[in-house]
């Protein structure tokens, strides 16, 4: 076991996609995630491994295409309004089926909005901007350490999958630093010389493409995608749960949020009220049978965010009619402190139960 660094979430991110074998990185700086790239720049020349600082966000996703073609571990990073430049090639990728791992660590929104701390970008990642049909893998990290062992699993599930994958970090967490170990990468290596674009001397040529003229094979194409996320669905869904077992009310929050929401859980506690949280790990797939099994267990599910309420209808979708579902939320800024969520979940509570 190495000993503990006390380390930035960006940084953490960064020596995570080393440490388990990333082979390139392409990106453009824009905070609140500029470090990643600051200690590749660095790290990955030393190591004669290919680094490039992009012309632009959209010059950066589409050489990760390129490189993720021929079999290479490929990594880029960006935030939020940046992120929205990268759509059409995340779509590209999805259907090419190309293991390229996006971090993107939030900032306020919409538009260019600002570096605010923000937990806006959910729907950007679980339903994508892109056109078509198709679904990226999505992992949520909720402190420093989650950054570096989430890093190492995206890397896996990109790779097993075939299929971009998202760290969603919230702008909190990538500037904030905590002890962290960086151990070894637990993931076994994926094979992919089946697919990967490495010269066709001694095999049939390939070919990596999205295009499909025949409107046959692109639905047998499309098909098949959905297969593979079905795949994903029942068997990467992740989550956490903290005094659950006896909740009478269940809070539900992704992220550093979560942490918050602890706190929230441990006040109510001492005042008597069974309060417990269920945290997604992975947004997408969203755990929405663990969450319908603990909705069937109580009559109120609060969940909160830093936005408006984006993960609240995957909320609503797992919960159905099974309980009451009640929000507390802020956009932008400073998150979410104790006082303010314990202000508004006093009125969620003396609605839903008039002898609090």
């Amino acid at each position: 076991m190495n000993k503990k660094e006390l380390l930035k979430g960006n940084i953490a991110i960064a020596k995570a996609a080393l440490n388990c074998g990333c082979k390139c990185y392409f990106g453009y700086p824009i905070t609140p995630q500029t470090e990643i790239g600051e200690f590749l720049s660095k790290e990955m020349q030393q190591r004669k491994l290919a680094y490039v600082c992009a012309e632009s966000e959209v010059a950066a996703i589409n050489m990760a295409l390129g490189a993720a073609s021929t079999g290479a571990k490929v990594m880029t990073s960006s935030s939020s309004c940046a992120v929205s430049l990268m759509q059409e090639a995340i779509s590209y990728a999805s259907s090419d089926e190309l293991p390229i791992v996006l971090i993107n660590v939030m900032r306020a929104g919409p538009g260019q909005g600002y570096i605010y701390p923000s937990q806006g970008d959910y729907n950007q990642a679980t339903t994508g901007g892109g056109n078509g049909d198709y679904r990226t893998i999505v992992l949520s990290p909720s402190n420093v350490q989650e950054c570096v062992d989430l890093t190492y699993k995206a890397f896996y599930l990109s790779q097993k999958y075939r299929n971009p994958t998202i760290l969603l970090v919230d702008g909190l967490l990538g500037q904030m630093a905590e002890p962290v170990e960086i151990n070894d990468n637990p993931y076994q290596e994926i094979d992919n010389s089946s697919w990967r674009l490495d010269g066709a001397n001694e095999r049939p040529s390939r070919n990596i493409h999205s295009l499909e003229p025949n409107q046959n094979k692109l639905n047998r194409h499309i098909i098949e995608l959905f297969k593979k996320y079905t795949i994903i669905e029942q068997n990467e869904c992740d989550y956490e749960e903290y005094m659950t077992q006896d909740a009478k009310v269940i809070l539900t929050a992704f992220g550093t949020m979560a942490r918050h929401a602890k706190a929230l859980c441990n006040y109510y506690r001492e005042k008597g009220i069974k309060m417990g949280l269920f945290r997604p790990k992975t947004l997408y797939p969203f755990p929405y049978k663990k969450l319908n099994e603990l909705s069937q267990k109580t009559n109120l599910i609060i969940d909160i965010e830093m936005n408006m309420g984006q993960m609240l209808k995957d909320v609503r979708l797992a919960v159905l009619s099974n309980a009451r579902v009640a929000f507390i939320g802020k956009p932008v800024g400073d998150w979410l402190t104790e006082e303010e969520m314990i202000k508004a979940a006093d009125n969620i509570l003396k609605e839903q139960y008039a002898s609090i």
